[in-house]
């Protein structure tokens, strides 16, 4: 490569613990052009995160230590030198003016003290040298730049007063302020809205374009990065296994772990079968050295219901018309036998459901408004189907999934759960109740007691509800829930910050199966999970589904995701139901105009894709 920006030479990184030194970054190696985006993928953990941490001096030493390697780097002010050598002045220098940082989590990164116009403004004040009137006009062009809406009201609001896709704007303009050389983007669209993540890609590469920085892209979603990168870098235990051009690691990828990051993300293309993980392509033996398995089948585009099948409006008109949803066209549908033939009776109906909340102002607090979270929702849960409740951040999926289960108190309507109503229960039939219902939160480590052991948390329910017997045969069955999520009988005695993301989450729905519920409601259970960590929950809950014959709410904002989780699909926005069908029917004909440009902003990695964009960035 001629002249690059950036060139990293046999990075190692090593932290110490009381377990002895691990070694997070192998020897990694790589360039870097001006006008380049280089994607950086792997699971979390792979040393993604460290590498690019390593070039700012943002490491903590201790525990972290730079055992070799070298990052040279062509800078404005200082010339070319190592970045991994400079002096915390030198460091203050590059930070900023020559290399810009965009974090993963914008509300950790963003003082809460501050206003989101005056943090900008501290930084062209430190590194710019200008006054602090042009200071200000600067950051409200920023501002315009990144495409948020009301610059000047943006810039005096505080960043708990916007959305988490706004933050993450403002983190691009703060970034982006000193027309840096280089940008660093950190997982800056995980948890984001399929819609807000395709303005951030979109808005990413336009700042490239106009100021020909350099983009490190990092990433656990190899889809994310098809239309927008244009060289890959894949890490797996601090090691690169595979770097090249985005259309040859797409179409011909060399290393198995490459092959399993590609083939576990659901695609709107696959039917609804089981997603393959990165241990289907490949094992460890016992000496720590990896070999690879033949590849795994993977599942083909679904021939049920496609795009060009009648099926599916006869199937929409049907539900419409009888209420009633036919057992044959259910994607995991329990076993054989457990349940009657044909169409089965409602297990939830839910009826003009309304939550609004006051907006109060003055000395007396006095509503003036309200902001209607759920607004006249109504639809029918069959037993053992899954229906995917879909939509951006604020459109009230979550608002909707918490007052099913009374843990947001309803202001109209009626919720019908085998016939009867809970929004009429009283606090102790309630609560007897909810042993039928049961909640899986978004973040799993929020979600669980740092003070009790896993075990202790999964058996917790069944003591305050007295089923399950005995306490032997209490924590009998606590140890079989945890073989059931896949967990050993030993973790039963450890603490969750002992276990990864994706092990926590199994641990909460071992939790949520120990009263034996007959609806699930998934509160965007995956969404902040590895693409392979995500696939293997996923194909956990479908294994429940058909083993217990489990019902599912499902909320998500990742409509693919959603397409293979559900058997039909609500499109939730601003409140209201605008869309609801089998998830086929929505995917191949959307009706409502913003289900269509929800389906629009999903990432797309087909191969024609993927050569479109390429060619577009030559």
């Amino acid at each position: 490569m001629p002249n690059p920006l950036l060139t990293v030479s046999n990075l190692t990184i090593e932290f110490s613990s009381h377990r002895g030194n691990v070694r997070a970054v192998d020897g990694v190696s790589f360039a870097l052009s001006r006008g380049e985006t280089l994607a950086i993928v792997g699971e979390s953990g792979s040393g993604k995160s460290v590498t690019s941490l390593a070039l700012l001096g943002l490491i903590p030493m201790p525990p972290g230590r730079i055992v070799g390697g070298q990052a040279i780097f062509q800078s404005e002010k200082l010339g070319e030198t190592n970045l991994l050598k400079l002096s915390d002045n030198d460091l203050r220098q590059v930070r900023g003016n020559d290399i810009g940082m965009i974090f993963q989590e914008p509300m950790t990164s963003l003082n809460p003290v501050y206003t989101c116009g005056s943090q900008v403004v501290e930084a062209l004040l430190l590194h710019a040298n200008c006054t602090e009137k042009a200071a200000k006009q600067r950051t409200l062009e920023l501002f315009a730049e990144a495409q948020l809406p009301r610059p000047e009201s943006i810039f005096r609001s505080y960043p708990h007063e916007i959305s988490g896709g706004q933050k993450q704007r403002v983190m691009i303009a703060m970034a982006m302020a000193c027309r840096p050389a280089l940008l660093i983007a950190d997982e800056p669209t995980t948890a984001l809205d399929v819609t807000v993540q395709a303005r951030m890609l979109q808005l990413i590469d336009d700042l490239r374009r106009q100021h020909n920085t350099a983009v490190l892209f990092i990433t656990h979603d190899l889809g994310v990065v098809a239309e927008i990168a244009d060289r890959i870098l894949v890490m797996y235990r601090g090691k690169v296994v595979e770097q090249g051009k985005v259309l040859d690691i797409f179409s011909n990828p060399q290393h198995p772990y490459t092959k399993g990051l590609l083939a576990c993300r659901p695609h709107l293309s696959v039917g609804k079968k089981r997603l393959p993980v990165v241990a289907d392509f490949m094992r460890e033996d016992a000496s720590g050295q990896l070999f690879a398995l033949p590849a795994p089948v993977v599942p083909l585009p679904s021939e049920a219901l496609t795009e060009a099948s009648p099926q599916v409006e006869q199937l929409r008109d049907k539900i419409e018309t009888t209420k009633t949803f036919p057992v044959e066209h259910l994607a995991s549908p329990p076993e054989r036998g457990s349940v009657p033939e044909g169409c089965r009776e409602a297990l939830l109906q839910v009826q003009n459901l309304q939550v609004h909340f006051p907006l109060r102002k003055g000395f007396f607090r006095r509503a003036t408004d309200y902001v209607r979270a759920v607004d006249d929702v109504s639809f029918t849960l069959y037993p053992g189907e899954t229906i995917g409740l879909v939509g951006e951040s604020g459109c009230g999926k979550t608002t909707l999934g918490r007052a099913l289960l009374r843990l947001t108190e309803p202001t109209a309507g009626r919720i019908l759960f085998e016939g009867t109503d809970l929004a009429k229960l009283s606090g102790g039939d309630l609560r007897r109740r909810r042993r039928d219902l049961q909640l899986v939160f978004q973040d799993p480590y929020a979600a669980l007691n740092p003070m009790l052991t896993v075990g202790e948390a999964i058996w917790e329910p069944m003591r305050v509800h007295k089923v399950g017997g005995t306490r032997q045969e209490q924590k009998a069955k606590v140890l079989e829930l945890l073989r059931t999520v896949g967990l050993r009988d030993e973790h039963f005695q450890r603490y969750p910050h002992e276990f990864s993301g994706g092990q926590r989450q199994r641990i909460c729905i071992a939790r949520a199966l120990a009263l034996q519920p007959k609806l699930i409601v998934c509160d965007e259970s995956v969404s902040a999970l590895d693409v392979s960590v995500q696939a293997q929950v996923l194909n956990l809950l479908n294994d429940l589904k058909r083993e217990f014959g489990i019902t599912y709410l499902f909320i998500t904002h990742d409509l693919s995701v959603a397409q293979f989780m559900s058997d039909r699909l609500l499109v939730m926005h601003q409140g209201r139901i605008v869309e609801s069908g089998p998830a086929a029917a929505i995917y191949a004909h959307p009706r409502h105009e913003y289900t269509q440009s929800l389906l629009a902003a999903i990432p797309k990695d087909r191969l024609t894709d993927i050569e479109a964009a390429v060619a577009s960035r030559a």
